[in-house]
């Protein structure tokens, strides 16, 4: 089946109030703002969304509240990930999927399985599951990287449809796209390679940076798709020094300064995440005025 997920997707924040109790309110003017401003899929309880720091009760309250403001507009895909595959499978299998498009799952961290170890855990969950799931390869997070010939093994499977490739190296990445099956689709996982990674054929991004720049964001992306990489370009260089504030001191700790400076949601985050410092702070309001003054696009909460 071929995968939904193409353009820009967003890895939506989780706002906290000053208790640091889920903010559901702020919740559902994030979702909107990005949905008003131009993304094509949601992903939620991803890395973005704090997601370790949440208990069971409150990952199904973000996924009814995302469910019920999205509102059947844009598809919703969930993250499931660890490093027990049998504790992935009973998340899954006891986890009411009405609704959700699909699951992202990232590589297991921290046991730093072989590649034969990551082929059968993502090959024992697609068992377990009809909806499709994208791959997550993150190796700065889980200390393990999928390869390339391990996602080409994975693409066969009818189910796994597609990988937010995060690894960095384009190498890995030309060699997925150049030999992977027609309906499995790379996704950038990384902001500032989408144009790059999109000119080499990738089909979109799953984006920290659209929870506070959908508009601009989805600009880049759809310009690049389209083939015109000179305004691509333009738009690249526009928002690169912006990225590159965002993820100076940690995601999602940039992003929620950002989303708070835009009067969208507060910055707070738990433990052991904190806020981003004054000096990175000040930066990133004058990124913010900046695209603000440019007016590129619509930046409406």
């Amino acid at each position: 089946m071929p995968s939904q997920l193409k353009g820009t997707g967003v890895a939506l924040v989780t706002p906290f109030d000053e208790n640091r109790n889920v903010d559901y309110d702020a919740l559902e003017k994030v979702i909107n703002h990005v949905i008003r401003n131009g993304v094509d899929f949601i992903v939620t309880l991803g890395t973005t969304g704090e997601t370790p720091t949440l208990n069971s009760d409150e990952r199904r309250r973000i996924v009814d509240k995302t469910l019920e403001v999205n509102d059947n507009r844009l598809p919703v895909i969930i993250g499931f990930g660890g490093n027990d595959t049998t504790k992935v499978i009973k998340a899954i299998t006891a986890f009411d999927m009405a609704g959700i498009s699909g699951i992202l799952s990232a590589s297991p961290s921290y046991n730093k399985p072989s590649q034969e170890g990551i082929y059968e855990h993502y090959r024992k969950i697609s068992d377990y599951t009809h909806h499709d799931i994208t791959l997550y390869n993150v190796p700065g997070r889980t200390a393990s990287n999928i390869s390339a010939e391990t996602t080409l093994r994975l693409a066969e499977i009818k189910n796994i449809t597609g990988i937010k490739e995060a690894s960095g190296n384009l190498g890995q990445c030309m060699e997925i796209i150049k030999y992977k099956p027609k309906n499995f689709v790379l996704l950038s996982g990384d902001d500032l390679l989408t144009l790059p990674l999109i000119s080499l054929g990738a089909e979109g991004v799953i984006s920290v940076v659209a929870n506070a720049f959908p508009g601009n964001f989805s600009k880049l992306v759809n310009t690049c798709l389209e083939g015109n990489f000179g305004e691509g370009k333009m738009l690249h260089y526009r928002l690169m020094d912006t990225i590159n504030h965002l993820f100076s001191e940690g995601n999602p700790a940039g992003i929620k300064c950002s989303l708070e400076l835009m009067h969208i949601c507060k910055s707070y985050l738990r433990l052991p995440l904190t806020n981003v410092s004054k000096q990175t702070k000040d930066a990133l309001a004058r990124e913010i005025e900046k695209l603000k003054s440019e007016e590129i696009f619509n930046q409406a909460p």
